[in-house]
């Protein structure tokens, strides 16, 4: 959560040095020869600025300071895409197979791996080994606190 905040208030200065300087996401691209939509995914810190293309960001935004440049340069957080991409079906099937429950984010193992797939191409492979929690019904007589009360 920390790091997706640190990346909210990076394109947020991002684009202050962008407003202040009046032009538009297609001049930047122009002057960088880059798509205006890379542009934005730049300020937006959803893509990564190359070593090649910072002379010309510089160029074309003298005012932007070098640790925002820097901070372009770092990859941006992407996993995001794929677990949003896939998280609801992927708890549906969780549903079916276990019940209404969920995997336990307390109770987890997960692994980044690097395979060669079927083609020779690198591949990603994300694992989630999480511990199954059933959800249980809410009855009142079952609460702490109310019993409490009662008791009183």
């Amino acid at each position: 959560m920390a790091e997706q905040s640190e990346k909210i208030s990076i394109a947020a200065e991002l684009q202050a040095v962008k407003h202040k300087s009046g032009k538009t996401y297609g001049q930047i691209a122009e002057e960088t020869g880059l798509t205006n939509v890379y542009v934005a995914q730049l300020f937006k810190r959803q893509a990564q600025l190359k070593p090649d293309t910072v002379p010309k960001l510089r160029a074309s935004l003298p005012e932007l300071p070098e640790e925002l440049i820097q901070e372009m340069m770092r990859p941006p957080l992407r996993l995001n895409e794929a677990v949003m991409h896939f998280g609801e079906s992927i708890k549906e099937i969780i549903n079916e197979e276990f019940g209404d429950g969920i995997m336990s984010a307390i109770d987890f193992y997960c692994s980044v791996d690097k395979i060669k797939g079927v083609d020779g191409k690198e591949r990603v492979v994300v694992t989630f080994d999480g511990k199954y929690l059933p959800h249980s019904e809410q009855k009142s007589e079952h609460m702490m606190s109310r019993l409490r009360l009662q008791g009183n």
